[in-house]
């Protein structure tokens, strides 16, 4: 028997058991161990006894970006933090979600003297190259760090309007780039979605603030009633600060934008990419300035809209009633309508064509050519007449309707509505945000409709097999109502 470390033991002690003992009480005492070999060490060669010995470097201290306050205030109850300035809220087209409209309003109470007294002229501006532009000169902001000031002068000017112009100032802006509600469905990732709408919210905090008066922002983010030029978001600052119509002080009123429609006269100039905040001030009935003319004190440039409601006044019920209605020519007979989408075609079958007893077949109705083709055919077997009311934008689409009519041996006419695109998709906008004016509730088309007929289209030619074909210019046919509301600019 041998005695190790004080025990007796009647077996051979294993190696691997000396192998743990070894490890363990090595740093004991060498003479404990001396009588073990130590295991193969696997460590690098030790440095000779003559190294000198020094203690190691002194690490640096970290750098943190954190500071006292930010550590404090994290550890703080929220119902002891300072409120945020800047409250925002969220609001939706007739009160239906989703939201498209984003509200700011700064500072979450007002404190002004003056609150009692309610300001009646309003300046409103755009916010994108009209306040602020990129710091970085980029079209679009990286950061919501990325902004300046459009001129040094713009603070100053918007304060003065507020404390000594007796002005209630608000910012209107387009940004057609966030989604505050995103669709589960879409392809862009959710996270990306958020933070767009996020450092909006960041760089809007930093320009109120360094404003600092009681301002109301409205951002549009979707294509519905809020957008620019439309007049949604003048609605609801109507109702923000109680402002019925007839008080408000429109000859003093102001909208400063950049979206002028401004032609490129010299030289240098670049043309406005749109007339959007031009065509919101004619909604409004206020006047109009660019940054250029307000904040600089630069002479207005000539300006051109695409599209020009001064060309298309109201008619007169004498000029109406003389105009030439459509003749019923043939007991039974096919009319096709070629024209764009948003041409007024439909709306011309129920004032002209229905008292004269024509059918209608309709796709967007029906979903399919063939079911429209289909449903022509049964009304041709009964003895009636029909209109085909789609875009039959060239001679491939229009051949079909021309065999139909050869082969229930009835003649076919067309009828061309020679209406221009930029109509159409006023047309198309003034449908779909007017329930009174969207008996059949069609919905807002997208650009992609009207570039698909353009690229689409051929005139129809008598060679194709019409009996005749009648054009037709666009006139707006209506009450002084309706008009009211067609005559405003929706695009």
């Amino acid at each position: 028997m041998r005695r190790i470390f004080g025990r007796r033991l009647c077996a051979p002690v294993s190696s691997l058991w000396l192998s743990r003992t070894y490890r363990v009480d090595y740093s004991l005492t060498s003479a404990s161990v001396s009588t073990m070999s130590p295991p193969k060490s696997t460590s690098k060669r030790p440095a000779p006894d003559n190294r000198s010995i020094s203690p190691p470097p002194l690490k640096r201290k970290a750098q943190t970006a954190i500071s006292k306050s930010a550590v404090a205030n994290f550890f703080t109850p929220a119902s002891q933090k300072p409120k945020e300035p800047t409250v925002w809220s969220e609001r939706s087209p007739d009160d239906k979600p989703p939201a498209t409209l984003l509200v700011a309003k700064y500072p979450s109470t007002t404190t002004d003297e003056k609150s009692d007294t309610k300001r009646r002229k309003i300046a409103a501006f755009d916010l994108d190259s009209t306040l602020i532009a990129t710091s970085s000169g980029k079209k679009h902001a990286d950061d919501p760090a990325d902004w300046k000031w459009w001129h040094n002068s713009v603070p100053a000017r918007v304060r003065q309007l507020y404390h000594d112009d007796g002005y209630q100032v608000v910012i209107f802006t387009n940004q057609g780039g966030l989604t505050l509600h995103p669709d589960p469905k879409a392809k862009a990732p959710t996270k990306l979605t958020k933070n767009r709408v996020a450092n909006f919210k960041t760089k809007c905090n930093a320009v109120l603030g360094q404003l600092g008066i009681p301002i109301t922002l409205y951002a549009a983010t979707g294509k519905d009633i809020f957008r620019k030029p439309r007049s949604g978001m003048w609605e609801e600052l109507k109702k923000d600060y109680n402002l019925p119509e007839e008080e408000i002080d429109r000859e003093n009123s102001i909208f400063v934008g950049d979206a002028g429609g401004r032609t490129a006269e010299l030289k240098g100039q670049a043309k406005d990419f749109s007339c959007s905040d031009r065509n919101l001030a004619s909604n409004i009935g206020i006047k109009y300035l660019t940054p250029e003319e307000y904040f600089l004190g630069e002479q207005p440039r000539d300006f051109k809209r695409e599209f020009d409601l001064d060309h298309f006044p109201l008619l007169e019920e004498a000029e109406t009633a003389g105009s030439p209605k459509f003749a019923k020519k043939h007991e039974k007979e096919v009319v096709l309508f070629v024209g764009p989408p948003g041409a007024g075609k439909s709306t011309f079958f129920w004032k002209e064509l229905k008292p004269l007893g024509y059918e209608r077949v309709n796709q967007d109705l029906l979903k399919s050519k063939d079911k429209c083709l289909k449903a022509a055919a049964e009304w041709l077997k009964e003895g009636e007449s029909v209109v085909i009311d789609n875009t039959n934008a060239d001679p491939d689409t229009r051949a079909q309707w021309i065999d139909l009519a050869k082969k229930h041996k009835v003649p076919i006419r067309c009828v061309w509505f020679k209406t221009p695109l930029h109509l159409c998709e006023h047309n198309s906008a003034v449908r779909a945000l007017n329930k009174s004016l969207n008996p059949e509730d069609r919905q807002l088309l997208p650009q992609l409709a009207f570039n698909g007929f353009k690229s689409r289209f051929k005139e129809p030619k008598d060679k194709e097999g019409f009996d005749e074909i009648v054009d037709l210019e666009f006139k707006f046919k209506g009450s002084k109502e309706e008009y009211a509301i067609w005559g405003k600019y929706w695009v």
